[in-house]
C-alpha cells in the first residue's frame, strides 16, 4: 500500500508541474512566414554564400590543375624584373607609374616649406595647383603620344594617377586645415576630419600618434599613398595585428576571381555579372588585403548598395572611399560657400563624369563622350526615381540602370574602337 501511495503522489506531482508535457499535441501550427519571404525578417544566408564559394572552387579546381600540368607556372617575377631593367622603355606604363613619385615628393616638400614658413601660403597654393594639374596632363599626354602604350597600360597608369591626384588634393587640404588651426593658436585639437584627437583617431596603442607638422615625413606620405583610402588624416585607425589567415583568404580570392572571369566565354555572361565579379575582387578582396597588410583599421569600402531604392543612395554607397572624398573635399565646401544642394550634387556628378571619360577616352585614344553622358544622365534619373518610385520599384529601377546602362556604354566604345582600328562599317 505504501508503494502504491508513493507512486500516486509522485505521478500527481509530475502531472502538476509538467502538465502541458503530458497533454496531447492538439495544435502544431502557428502564424509565421517562410524564411525566404521578405516579411520573415530572416537575413542569415551564410550557408548559401559558403555553398557558392565551394561551387566556385570545385568548378575551377580542374581548370587550374590542367593549366599547371600543361603549361606550368607561366609568370616568373625574376624574369619580369630582369626584362624591365634590360629595356624599360618597352614598358611605358610601368615607367609612367614610377615617375609619379616626382609628384608625390613635390607635394610633400611643398608642405614642409609651408610648415616652416619659408614660402607663403599663396606660393604654396600655386605650387600645389601646378603639381595637381600636371598630374592630369602629363600622363594623358604620354598615353596619347607614346605609340607603344596599350589601352590596358593606359587605363592602369591613368587610374593610378587619378587616385594619386585625389589623394594629394586631400593631403594638401588637410595640412592646410592643420595650419589654420595652429595659426589660430588652438589649445587642443578638436574633433574634426582634418586633425582627429588621439583618443578618436587610433584604436591601437602600438602605433605612434603624430601631430602637425610631425606628420610631414616620407613614411607618413607613402603609408597614405598605399593605404586604401583617398582621404588623408594625421592618425589613421589601425588594427592591432596582421591576421595571416584573413590575409591568405583575401589573397586566394584575388587569385580565384580573375580565374573565374577568364574562364567565362565571351558574350555568354551578362556584362553586369562581370561588373559584380570585379566589384567583389576589387572592393572586398583586394582592398581588404591591402588594409590588412598595412593594418589599416577602417574597412568600410562599400555599404549595401544592392538594396538601393534611389540612384543617389547607390552612388553614395557602392564606392565609399570616393564618396568620402567628394563629401569632404568637394560637396561640403560648396555648401559652406552657399551653393544649394541640387547644384552641389550636379557638380559632383559633373566631376565624376569627367574622370569616367578621362579614364576611358584617353587610353582608347578616341573621344566619344559616352561615359560622360552616361554619368550626367544619372542626374535626371536620380530625380525621377526619387520622386516617382519607392521601395522595390526604386530598387528595380537602380538595377535596370546597371543592367542596361553599362552594357550600352561599353558596346558604344567597342563599336567605335573596332570601326577606327579595323575598318569602317558597311
Amino acid at each position: 500500500m505504501t508503494i502504491v501511495f508513493v507512486t500516486k503522489c509522485f505521478l500527481y506531482y509530475i502531472l502538476k508541474i509538467n502538465k502541458t508535457d503530458f497533454m496531447l499535441p492538439c495544435s502544431c501550427h502557428v502564424l509565421q512566414e517562410s524564411l525566404l519571404s521578405s516579411a520573415s525578417g530572416y537575413s542569415n544566408y551564410r550557408g548559401i554564400l559558403n555553398w557558392c564559394v565551394v561551387m566556385l572552387v570545385l568548378s575551377n579546381a580542374r581548370l587550374f590543375l590542367e593549366n599547371i600540368i600543361k603549361y606550368g607556372i607561366l609568370v616568373d617575377p625574376i624574369q619580369v624584373v630582369s626584362l624591365f631593367l634590360k629595356d624599360p622603355y618597352s614598358w611605358p606604363a610601368a615607367c609612367l607609374i614610377i615617375v609619379s613619385n616626382v609628384f608625390i615628393l613635390a607635394a610633400l616638400y611643398t608642405e614642409r616649406r609651408l610648415a616652416v614658413g619659408t614660402i607663403t601660403q599663396m606660393t604654396g597654393l600655386i605650387f600645389h595647383i601646378f603639381n595637381l594639374t600636371s598630374m592630369l596632363i602629363f600622363p594623358s599626354a604620354t598615353v596619347l603620344i607614346v605609340t607603344s602604350m596599350t589601352p590596358v597600360g593606359g587605363v592602369l597608369s591613368l587610374g593610378i594617377y587619378t587616385v594619386l591626384f585625389l589623394k594629394l588634393y586631400s593631403y594638401q587640404d588637410t595640412n592646410r586645415w592643420c595650419r589654420e588651426i595652429r595659426q589660430a593658436k588652438a589649445k587642443r585639437l578638436t574633433r574634426s576630419y582634418s586633425c582627429p584627437s588621439v583618443a578618436q583617431s587610433n584604436g591601437s596603442a602600438g602605433h605612434t600618434h603624430v601631430s602637425y607638422p610631425g606628420n610631414l615625413t616620407h613614411r607618413d606620405m607613402y603609408y597614405f599613398v598605399f593605404a586604401p583610402t583617398l582621404c588623408y588624416q594625421l592618425n589613421f585607425p589601425r588594427s592591432p595585428r596582421i591576421r595571416i589567415r584573413f590575409l591568405m583568404r583575401r589573397l586566394f580570392e584575388m587569385w580565384m576571381v580573375p580565374t573565374i572571369q577568364n574562364s567565362m566565354k565571351p558574350f555568354q555572361v551578362p556584362n553586369h555579372l562581370i561588373w559584380l565579379i570585379f566589384f567583389y575582387w576589387f572592393f572586398h578582396s583586394s582592398m581588404n588585403f591591402v588594409a590588412e597588410l598595412l593594418q589599416f583599421g577602417d574597412r568600410e569600402f562599400y555599404k549595401d548598395w544592392w538594396n538601393s531604392e534611389t540612384v543617389t543612395y547607390f552612388w553614395a554607397n557602392w564606392n565609399i572611399p570616393v564618396h568620402k572624398w567628394c563629401l569632404r573635399h568637394f560637396y561640403k565646401p560648396m555648401l559652406r560657400k552657399g551653393v544649394n544642394k541640387f547644384l552641389a550634387q550636379t557638380a559632383v556628378f559633373l566631376m565624376s563624369a569627367f574622370f569616367h571619360e578621362y579614364l576611358v577616352s584617353v587610353p582608347l585614344k578616341m573621344f566619344r563622350l559616352w561615359a560622360f553622358m552616361g554619368m550626367m544622365a544619372q542626374v535626371p534619373l536620380a530625380w525621377f526615381v526619387g520622386r516617382f518610385l519607392n521601395g522595390n520599384y526604386g530598387n528595380a529601377a537602380v538595377w535596370m540602370s546597371l543592367i542596361i546602362g553599362q552594357p550600352v556604354a561599353v558596346l558604344m566604345y567597342v563599336h567605335d574602337y573596332y570601326v577606327i582600328h579595323y575598318g569602317s562599317t558597311t
